[in-house]
């Protein structure tokens, strides 16, 4: 009889699911963990259409309403599977509007025993989606536009706090119908309906934030269209004039052409004509200097409700690294070492950093080691991507391509190597040479510490005068070599210094 393989536990962390039921989609996501970045690892959606036909019926699709008994039943028992808790529904434009949406939910609960199912309000759905948006955007400025297939949610951003809420019905299936099916039309009833706003002209020369399905379908449009060199929506920014480029050019795109684009569903297409007319409206109606989009929404707000205020609070981007450093790293008391270390390196003229700066450094030093337990031959690259393509709410795309070039570099990656292209077509030349000399001091680093914490605090680093001055403990097990020789060599000439070792007790 065979030995029975051991069972281990393979998991620790709590598990919550939301389900968002829209007027045209439903979604379920399962989050692991109560991190400061939302971390999905179940991301299912059906096309239901609820609230096709609403605006002439004034009820919930009946074809729809069958097909969301079975998705939610389903829904259900995935929930519960994972072993998430807690499990909620949150519905929002067509549920509310129908009047048919509370026998509906009646119904739903019985599909979905023990779950509460909420019918939010314009103003708790734009609440959520805002605060979604602060996990990645923390100080966050501007007009938030949240358009989905039923409703519009605007809210005024300031600096991190909600201002103003409305919601207007303007998403994608309201729009269209109430214009007939013309895009131009629809030009007409999009700006009646924010004219009716008047906090939105507070909006000029800040951002516009956008989320929501067809948004985004929109931003990976043009991702693909411009060989942008990466394929991640959250946090893309389109300057006003790219942006209204786009949504003229998709409005004038025939639906079956659009079809035809790459990465466009059949389902989507028919859509992405309003999303633009809706987009080019709030434009106009805002004077945003740019367009910002956000992956994170109403789910991830609701996420956030289940986060301890300190946790809450943490910086997203250093919260990102630490957390991929857990996961990769050998040893999670180096990385503070290492931001100790390397500040006599940036501490003055002309590599004298500020603040945001050195945020950046110290997220390196939480990365610098994530490509340990990787094959040696594909250490820089799998670390590379690792970086540019982590979870990471509060990782703007410039933070990826430095972080991503700092670690493959770090890793000895050739300056020319295929894998570090990316992340130096996103970056200006000086981010670029600051990320170039960093990977040069944690190459030393690591060459002195053998990446250990004990090691490195056996030497140091000054800048005196026009030199670079490596000191050593004697009898420590930290020594100078041909190879250690050579980086300390190579990391004053990219100072600009000559190099110095001093050995002592």
């Amino acid at each position: 009889m065979a030995d029975t393989p051991p069972r281990h536990e393979t998991r620790s962390a709590p598990r919550a699911a939301v389900v968002d039921l829209g007027s045209n989609s439903v979604r379920l996501v399962v989050f692991e963990g109560r991190g400061r970045n939302p971390h999905a690892i179940f991301n299912e959606k059906a096309v239901l259409g609820l609230g096709r036909g609403l605006q002439s019926t004034g009820r919930l699709n009946e074809a729809a309403i069958a097909r969301a008994k079975v998705v939610l039943g389903r829904y259900h028992a995935v929930a519960r599977a994972m072993g998430a808790e807690p499990v909620e529904v949150m519905a929002t434009a067509a549920a509310r509007d129908a009047s048919n949406g509370p026998e509906f939910v009646t119904a739903l609960e019985a599909c979905m025993p023990g779950v509460p199912i909420r019918i939010l309000t314009g103003a708790e759905e734009g609440r959520l989606s805002a605060e979604g948006v602060f996990l990645g955007f923390p100080d966050a400025d501007g007009i938030l536009g949240d358009i989905g297939g039923g409703s519009l949610e605007v809210v005024n951003l300031a600096g991190g706090g909600i201002a103003e809420v409305a919601s207007l019905p303007l998403g994608t299936i309201r729009l269209a119908e109430r214009a007939g099916g013309d895009p131009a039309r629809a030009r007409a009833v999009a700006e009646g309906d924010l004219a009716g706003v008047p906090w939105l002209k507070e909006g000029s020369g800040r951002d516009l934030y956008l989320v929501g399905g067809a948004w985004r379908a929109l931003a990976k449009l043009h991702i693909d269209q411009s060989g942008y060199p990466l394929s991640i929506v959250h946090h893309y920014v389109l300057p006003r004039e790219a942006a209204r480029t786009l949504t003229t050019s998709v409005i004038a795109t025939p639906v079956k052409a659009l079809e035809r684009l790459p990465g466009v569903s059949a389902k989507r297409a028919a859509d992405l004509p309003f999303a633009a007319v809706a987009m080019r409206r709030l434009l106009r109606a805002t004077g945003a200097r740019r367009v910002v989009f956000s992956a994170n929404g109403l789910r991830e707000g609701w996420y956030g409700r289940l986060l301890d205020p300190a946790t809450r609070a943490e910086d997203p981007m250093l919260a990102a690294a630490r957390e991929l450093a857990t996961l990769c790293s050998r040893d999670t008391d180096l990385p503070p070492a290492l931001l100790r270390w390397t500040a006599p390196l940036f501490e003055e003229a002309p590599e004298a950093e500020g603040p945001a700066a050195r945020r950046l450094r110290e997220a390196a030093c939480w990365v610098s080691d994530i490509g340990s337990r990787d094959h040696p031959d594909y250490r820089a690259e799998q670390a590379v991507l690792r970086v540019l393509r982590q979870y990471g709410a509060g990782l703007d795309h410039p933070a990826r391509a430095f972080l991503a070039l700092v670690v493959g570099l770090r890793y000895d990656a050739p300056e020319s190597a295929p894998c570090l292209l990316p992340a130096r077509q996103l970056l200006d030349p000086a981010s670029a040479r600051r990320a170039t000399l960093l990977a040069a001091a944690l190459r030393l680093a690591y060459t002195l510490s053998g990446g250990t914490p004990a090691l490195l605090a056996n030497t140091t680093l000054e800048r005196r005068g026009g030199r670079l001055v490596l000191r050593l403990v004697e009898g420590t097990g930290v020594f100078v070599g041909e190879g250690l020789e050579r980086r300390v060599e190579s990391l004053a000439a990219a100072f600009g210094l000559q190099a110095s070792v001093e050995v002592g007790g």
